[in-house]
């Protein structure tokens, strides 16, 4: 698949999630059309404590794996960058045990989940918060300029990782944390899965195997490398995930079935060196 039909796919895609959670719609982002991360990989993930004083628009807009900010240490006062932050929830979180004294950034590439975001923002009263335009694989921050990566099941939807991660060890700063959630895969995926367009976008045929997501970051010079899973996806989420992609949904959901992880991956930008 070629790498700008990914992106403008994924933007169409999460473009169409934001508008109908501003037309007052649900946040699945598969709305009966297909596409996206969606059920069983977006469920119950956040509890009503951390999202009660945030906009529900926020929370409808949740397209996650995972939970990055109640995992990730975040400190007061540190600098938090959310690669693909959607409609902000997580930003929102970051910015709430980073303080006054500390900032999170978001990325995001589609527009409309831009103006959600800073809606959402708005309706939040967050000052120590920033929405950006751009792509992952091009961060719009200076070097060493942040203490935080987090990211939410965004990861596996970019088509080139390998600069996802270069251009994540350049923002961080020496002794900085790499601490997201995503969809990670263990063994081989059927070549029908890798090749369907509808999965991509799904979240599934570009999620990285295991071994492949430790070895791109240390070749990026990351360390203390860990992988943790937190839900693994059976027979039935698999068959789930796999719905509307157009293949033999039965046979692959049993190929697919607990290959599938979503995972908590923690990385380390080393100390500089005197």
């Amino acid at each position: 698949m070629d790498g700008k039909d990914i992106k403008d796919t994924v933007r169409e895609k999460y473009g169409q999630a934001a508008l109908r959670v501003l037309a007052g719609g649900g946040g699945g982002c598969c709305g009966g059309d297909g596409g996206c991360c969606g059920d069983p990989i977006t469920t119950d993930l956040y509890d009503t404590a951390q999202t009660a004083g945030l906009p529900q628009q926020a929370v409808l807009a949740s397209l996650g794996c995972g939970n990055p900010t109640a995992l990730a240490e975040l400190h007061p006062g540190e600098v938090v960058l959310d690669l693909g932050s959607g409609g902000g929830i997580d930003v929102l979180l970051s910015a709430q045990r980073v303080g006054p004294t500390g900032k999170a950034y978001g990325l995001d590439m589609t527009d409309e989940m831009l103006s959600l975001a800073r809606e959402n923002q708005r309706k939040a009263g967050a000052t120590n918060v920033e929405f950006l335009n751009g792509d992952i694989e091009h961060i719009p921050l200076p070097d060493a300029s942040v203490d935080v990566i987090i990211s939410n099941c965004v990861i596996n939807l970019a088509a080139d990782k390998r600069r996802v991660f270069a251009e994540a060890a350049r923002v961080l700063k020496p002794g900085g944390r790499f601490a997201v959630s995503d969809v990670v895969v263990r063994g081989a995926m059927p070549p029908a899965v890798r090749a369907s367009m509808e999965l991509w976008v799904g979240c599934l045929a570009g999620a990285l195997e295991e071994r492949e997501f430790r070895t791109l970051l240390a070749e990026h010079g990351f360390e203390d490398i860990s992988i943790e899973p937190t839900r693994i996806y059976e027979f039935s989420d698999a068959e789930a995930l796999l719905t509307g992609a157009g293949l033999d949904t039965e046979v692959l959901a049993r190929e697919v079935s607990s290959r599938v992880m979503g995972a908590f991956v923690r990385a380390r930008k080393p100390e500089a060196r005197a």
